[in-house]
Parts: structure tokens; C-alpha cells; sequence
């Protein structure tokens, strides 16, 4: 924001510092309103047509914004993104411990993301992986959605899940 001796326009529609409109007044005569009463002239819309100036106490008003900004970032919910990694040839001990981590995450709030890699010759057989994918994916249905369906990337195949919200269960 543009502040007592940064503000260029000539005139400025004026706001004093209760609200009231206090009509188009130069720069000058606005900067002493603003001095007499012991407090900033900001200008809040610039781009307007005369530009518009409030009369505020500026370092009061930008504490207040900081304080709101911070109040918002501590209600703000950070979700991070879990990889659990397979392999085509998993063992169902194996498979069932992963299925623990998966459900361990989802319970917690993340998304994971499960990406099996195909190495040397396994890629020719992508339905094996595709189908371990599918059995993560359905061992988990009651907890999670599916966000993204299994794609290949490369030599990987990945699928997102997410856990479950309100909307989900209806």
C-alpha cells in the first residue's frame, strides 16, 4: 500500500478515519487531515477515478493484517503426499505389511501415492502390476477413494488415494 509522501495523485476522494465520506480534496490538504489527526494517509484504491485515500493509522492497521494472516495459517491444514512402494512379485506377508503403512497414512490425513516398478522383463507383464495396484486399491476402499486411476509413467505405474471424507460415504 502507498503511504503519506508515496502517493503521486493530485486529488484523492478522502475517508476519514470513522468511515465518512470527506469528498475530493488535493493531496496536500489531505496530508494535513491526515497530520492533524495525528495519523497515516493510505490510499486503498488507486486505480480509481479521483484514486482513493483513507486516513488510518497505518502501522495499527498493518499489525492487524498480520495477525490475520497468521490466525489463517495456523487453521490451514497442510496434507502431505506418502509413497509406499511395491513390487510386481510381492509376497502376500510383504503385501500385508505395506496394507498396514497405507492404512497407518490414510488414518493420519495424508494421500498416498502407491507406485509399483517394473524392472528388466516385468514391464512386458504390466496387468500382474496393474492388478497389485487394484488389490491395494480395493483392501483400502473403506477407508480411502481413489484420486487418481493407475497410469504409467515410465517404467513405474502409480495410483493416488486419498482418505475418505463425509461426501465419499454418501
Amino acid at each position: 500500500m502507498i503511504v503519506n509522501d508515496g502517493i503521486r495523485a493530485r486529488e484523492v476522494r478522502l475517508i476519514g478515519q470513522d468511515g465518512e465520506q470527506l469528498g475530493i480534496k488535493s493531496r496536500r490538504e489531505a496530508m494535513q487531515l491526515a497530520e492533524n489527526a495525528g495519523l497515516d494517509l493510505v490510499l486503498v484504491a488507486p486505480k480509481a477515478r479521483p484514486a482513493v485515500a483513507r486516513i488510518m493509522d497505518y502501522g495499527k492497521y498493518r499489525y492487524e493484517m498480520q495477525k490475520k494472516e497468521r490466525e489463517a495459517r495456523k487453521k490451514q491444514k497442510t496434507v502431505a503426499v506418502k509413497e509406499i512402494r511395491l513390487s510386481p512379485t510381492i509376497d502376500t506377508n510383504d503385501f500385508n505389511i505395506k496394507l498396514n503403512r497405507v492404512k497407518k497414512f490414510i488414518a493420519k490425513g495424508n494421500k498416498v501415492r502407491i507406485s509399483i516398478r517394473f524392472r528388466g522383463r516385468a514391464i512386458t507383464h504390466k496387468d500382474i502390476g496393474r492388478d497389485m495396484i487394484e488389490k491395494m486399491a480395493d483392501a483400502t476402499k473403506e477407508i480411502a477413494t481413489v484420486e487418481q486411476r493407475p497410469k504409467m509413467e515410465g517404467r513405474s505405474m502409480f495410483l493416488t488415494i486419498a482418505p475418505r471424507t463425509d461426501k465419499d460415504n454418501k
